[in-house]
């Protein structure tokens, strides 16, 4: 059933499918399926909703696809685990959380994606970040599935003890279903260097090997280089490739970025050295608005702040004097490019509408589908430069895949030579989108790019395996 190279590429523009082809139908059928099956699921119903109708045109000019049931396939994980997760907080209490792993897609290579650990974390949460993780992993052109796992457990204002316990205790139980060649989590929301370390250190005593199983370890212990800068780095690179369309820069270019974790603090330190200025950050309190922008000295406060001191931004505002936005977000302030760099669904039609209004010519998502649907309508009507998460954000899974590469070869690599394969992945995610989204009238679709780029890559494994 395989046809040698790009054989669905090809067959879309070279050449169209006798008969009738597929019928319009045949995708909002897929669609009406996956809602009945997977009911009380918005945020994955979501995810297939943006990606299916993209692909369809795709899918009419390639009967195979239908014949063999590859999106029947595509839409339905191949694994999903739950467990229970118990431990003991300082007070000797027991308390009990759910963990999640949702292995969606292994195609083209072994299940790669992170863990959050965050109160609102359910099956529903995991199934949509593991399913546009598939399409991302595609991208980068590494050898790498989909999938994403976590927990309900809350990071915050736990101990560093009840952490380890936490993590140690969680991971009794992930251990069986993850390995170097099988699945290699990462660490998201709630999951930093802390959770990494201690999630690795039991793994490594109930396998007693040491392996590249999770990727985010510390340098020391197998870590990357600018692992942590990669996803904040690559969302400003690919801001970057977008803005080179149409001969634009972020030199002087005003801001606002949201989020102020890891994702954030490095896309700000990117983008101030590319000559722009920030002008906001956030978290789920409320906001800051810098108009001076936020410098090197700046940012470091912010980190010491997140980071260290586990505090809120609205401490930002206090230490410099500049206003706090209580409970509100960032895309109130009039900027050239927006950057959400916090989490899903932080930018509804209105929020849209106002960026637009206030001369936002570019949008380059650092985290996981932050745009609602009627957000993303708004910013392809108005024809903007629009990069949806399982492209922008790709960097930091790209950096992930370099750092199973180093675990491979048992060689580390310098800052300089992962900075530039970084930067080299995202021109070609880039490229990758510019070449399947392309429109007659030069406008350039990266949301159709990157669901048909990543779709072409992974319905060809498939294909290739058989059906399985």
């Amino acid at each position: 059933m395989c046809i040698a190279g790009e054989f669905i590429y090809q067959n879309f523009i070279n050449q169209r499918i006798g008969g009738e082809g597929v019928p319009m139908s045949y995708v909002n059928d897929i669609i009406e399926q996956v809602i009945k099956r997977n009911p009380n699921e918005p945020e994955f119903h979501q995810a297939i909703k943006e990606v299916l109708p993209s692909i369809e045109p795709f899918i009419e000019e390639n009967r195979e696809i239908k014949n063999i049931g590859i999106l029947e396939r595509f839409v339905e994980p191949e694994s999903q685990i739950i467990f229970r997760v118990s431990w003991v907080d300082d007070n000797g209490k027991a308390q009990v959380n759910r963990g999640f792993r949702v292995q969606f897609n292994s195609s083209i290579g072994p299940y790669k994606g992170g863990l959050r650990f965050h109160p609102t974390v359910n099956i529903g949460i995991m199934k949509f970040l593991a399913f546009e993780q598939i399409l991302k992993n595609s991208l980068t052109g590494l050898p790498m599935g989909g999938a994403k796992g976590g927990s309900d457990f809350d990071p915050k204002g736990k101990s560093d003890g009840e952490v380890m316990r936490f993590c140690q205790s969680f991971m009794t139980e992930l251990f069986r279903h993850i390995g170097a060649d099988t699945d290699v989590p990462a660490g998201d929301i709630g999951v930093g260097g802390r959770e990494i370390g201690y999630l690795f250190g039991q793994y490594k005593r109930l396998k007693n090997e040491f392996t590249g199983v999770l990727t985010g370890k510390g340098i020391e212990w197998g870590g990357s280089l600018i692992r942590p800068e990669a996803t904040g780095y690559g969302a400003t690179y690919f801001a970057e490739e977008m803005l080179s369309t149409r001969s634009e820069s972020f030199q002087g270019k005003t801001v606002c970025i949201s989020g102020s974790g890891n994702v954030a603090q490095y896309a700000t330190e990117k983008v101030t050295q590319l000559g722009g200025k920030v002008v906001t950050s956030s978290d789920s309190n409320g906001f800051i608005y810098d108009p001076k922008g936020i410098d090197d000295e700046k940012l470091k406060f912010i980190m010491d702040l997140k980071n260290v001191k586990r505090g809120r931004i609205k401490d930002y505002a206090e230490k410099f004097g500049v206003e706090y936005f209580e409970e509100k977000r960032p895309w109130i302030i009039k900027c050239d490019i927006a950057m959400p760099c916090a989490t899903q669904n932080e930018i509804n039609e209105d929020e849209a509408k106002m960026l637009v209004k206030n001369g936002c010519m570019a949008v380059s998502e650092g985290a996981n589908m932050p745009s609602t649907p009627e957000a993303v309508e708004v910013f392809l009507k108005e024809k903007i430069l629009y990069g949806p998460g399982k492209a922008a954000n790709a960097g930091g899974v790209a950096t992930s895949g370099l750092e199973m590469t180093q675990n491979s070869m048992r060689l580390p690599w310098s800052r300089e030579e992962v900075d530039t394969r970084l930067h080299s992945i995202m021109k070609n995610i880039h490229a990758t989108c510019v070449k399947y989204g392309s429109k007659e009238d030069g406008f350039i679709n990266y949301v159709d790019g990157a669901n048909i780029g990543g779709f072409v890559k992974v319905a060809n494994a498939m294909i290739a395996q058989g059906v399985v």
